[in-house]
Parts: C-alpha cells; structure tokens; sequence
C-alpha cells in the first residue's frame, strides 16, 4: 500500500489504526471530521519485527504486513461495514507506530489516535503511541480517550 495524496481541498486527515477499540473509535472521529473539513481520509498502520525474536523462531512463510493489512482491513470492515468513506486510504508502513505515522503525517491537517491500543496497560491514560505523536508530529494530533461516537452528520 502507498501513501495517499490530498483530496480536491488539499487536507488530509490521518488516523492510527491497530485493530484496537481505541483506534476504531479514532478511526469513526477521522471519518466524521474528513466529512466536516473535505479531507481525504488516510487509516494508516505499521509493523515491525519483535526485538525479541530471533530469527530462527520466525516461520519462512510468516509475512506481519500483510497481517497488519488484514489487521486494518478488519477494522474498517468493523468501522464502516461495506460503506467505508469515499476514498479512503489503506497504508501499512514498516517501522514503530509513532515513526509510521508520523512520517504519513508529516503534512497532513490532523493526526488521529486512540489514547491507547494493543498492548496497553490498563489503568494507563495515555499510551506510548498516543504520547510520542503528540510531542513530535508536525501536525495537530487528537487522541480520542473513550467511547464516545462522534456526532451525527445534520
């Protein structure tokens, strides 16, 4: 998958994208304020071998983007059914979460994360992701703490 361009205004509105609650409801939040401001819509996520693992305990066959495109492809499905925004974009990048999107939102209107996804500590306000894109995008970022669903369009 490749990154996106800008839609006919010039925005472009990034959400991270884990599979998580959180960043589905990141993902909702993208698509409503992508309504409201004419932006493309871009769900952006990423993947990276595990420190840990070494490299003969991975199988040969094992392929984590396309897991991870299977991963995003499932929460749009979940997300939006079969009506997903009118062009939305699908990235997978390679790298940490925070460095993916935030190089895919290098010049983007608005960064959209969940505060907190896979992998979280309950109890924790705000995860690392959430945390690191907020102190270093280029771009505004909203972290979307709850459940609340956005607004209903008028």
């Amino acid at each position: 998958m490749t990154a996106g361009t800008a839609g006919a205004t010039g925005k472009r509105i990034v959400v991270g994208v884990d599979g998580s609650g959180h960043s589905q409801d990141a993902l909702r939040w993208g698509a409503h304020l992508a309504a409201i401001y004419g932006a493309q819509l871009d769900a952006v996520t990423a993947w990276e071998y595990p420190a840990s693992y070494g490299w003969a305990s991975v199988p040969q066959d094992w392929n984590p983007g396309k897991d991870m495109e299977d991963v995003l492809k499932e929460a749009v499905r979940k997300v939006f059914g079969a009506n997903p925004p009118a062009g939305l974009q699908l990235h997978v990048g390679e790298g940490s979460a925070a460095k993916v999107l935030i190089e895919e939102a290098a010049d983007a209107t608005m960064l959209i994360v969940g505060s907190r996804g896979h992998g979280g500590f309950a109890g924790l306000l705000l995860g690392s992701v959430s945390a690191n894109v907020a102190e270093h995008a280029e771009c505004p970022v909203l972290i979307i703490h709850g459940d609340q669903a956005p607004p209903a369009m008028p």
